[in-house]
C-alpha cells in the first residue's frame, strides 16, 4: 500500500499545474448553475440549460477509496465517450507514469484519498489537453468525472499582466517542483522558453520577455515580465 504517488506522476502533475488552475477557473464562471444530468450514450452533458459534449475521464469510489479510469471501465470500454481519455493510458504507458496506465488505482492509503482522486482527475485532463474537469455525484459514494470535449468552452490565454499570478498559484498547489510548473505552463502556451542557471526564461509572441526566478529550495523567487508598449 502507498501513501503517495510515483514521482513520475508528481512531475506530471506540476506540468499542469499553473495553466490547469487557470483554466478551472474559467470553467467554472463559464458553466451556469443548475442541476446536471448525462446521457453517455450520445456524450452530452447538461447543466442549467447549457448543453455540452463530454468525456467519461474516471470514476471515484469513495468507499473503497479507489479510482477506475473511465477507458477501463468495462460498461465503457471501447465506447466513444470514453475515446479521448484513452489518450492517457497511452500516455502512460508512453511516459512510465503507472497511474494513469492501470485500470484502478488503490487510494486507501493517502491521507487524503479525496485530494488524491482530484489529483487524478486535474492530471488526466492535463494529460488530455481538456479544458477542465466536472466531478461530479453520480450515486451513493461515487462520484463521476467528466471532461469537457466542446469548443463552446472557452479556454484560458496567457496574459502578461497576471501571469506572476497564476504561476505562483500553480506553484502552490502541489509544492513539488516548481521549475516543472514554470516549463509546463509555457508548453501549454507553445512559449518558447530556456533554463539559464537558476532562472527560466521565456519570450511571448508579443516580444515581451518573461524571468522567473528559483531560489536554493526550488521555489518562486520572483517573475519579472517586461511588457512591450501597446
Amino acid at each position: 500500500m502507498t501513501n503517495r504517488f510515483s514521482e513520475a506522476f508528481l512531475l506530471e502533475a506540476e506540468r499542469h499545474a499553473a495553466w490547469g488552475a487557470d483554466q478551472l477557473q474559467l470553467l467554472t464562471s463559464f458553466l451556469p448553475g443548475g442541476p446536471w444530468t448525462a446521457e453517455l450514450s450520445s456524450c452530452t452533458y447538461q447543466q442549467g440549460g447549457l448543453e455540452l459534449r463530454v468525456a467519461v475521464l474516471g470514476t471515484y469510489d469513495m468507499d473503497e477509496r479507489s479510482w477506475m479510469w473511465g477507458w477501463a471501465n468495462p460498461g465503457w470500454r471501447g465506447a466513444e465517450v470514453v475515446a479521448l481519455t484513452e489518450a492517457v493510458e497511452r500516455y502512460g504507458r508512453q511516459h512510465g507514469i503507472p497511474e494513469l496506465a492501470a485500470e484502478m488505482v488503490d487510494l486507501s492509503g493517502f491521507d487524503d484519498p479525496d485530494r488524491a482522486a482530484e489529483m487524478l482527475a486535474f492530471t488526466g485532463m492535463g494529460v488530455a489537453r481538456a479544458p477542465g474537469y466536472l466531478g461530479q455525484m453520480a450515486g451513493p459514494g461515487t462520484r463521476v468525472y467528466f471532461l469537457p470535449d466542446d469548443p463552446q468552452v472557452p479556454r484560458a490565454a496567457l496574459e502578461p499582466v497576471t501571469l506572476p499570478r497564476v504561476l505562483l498559484t500553480g506553484a502552490g498547489l502541489i509544492g513539488h517542483s516548481a521549475p516543472q510548473v514554470v516549463r509546463g505552463f509555457f508548453d501549454h502556451h507553445g512559449v518558447p522558453h530556456r533554463t539559464e542557471g537558476d532562472r527560466i526564461v521565456a519570450e511571448l509572441r508579443d516580444g515581451s520577455a518573461v524571468e522567473v526566478g528559483f531560489d536554493s529550495a526550488g521555489r518562486i523567487s520572483g517573475v519579472g515580465v517586461d511588457v512591450l508598449p501597446g
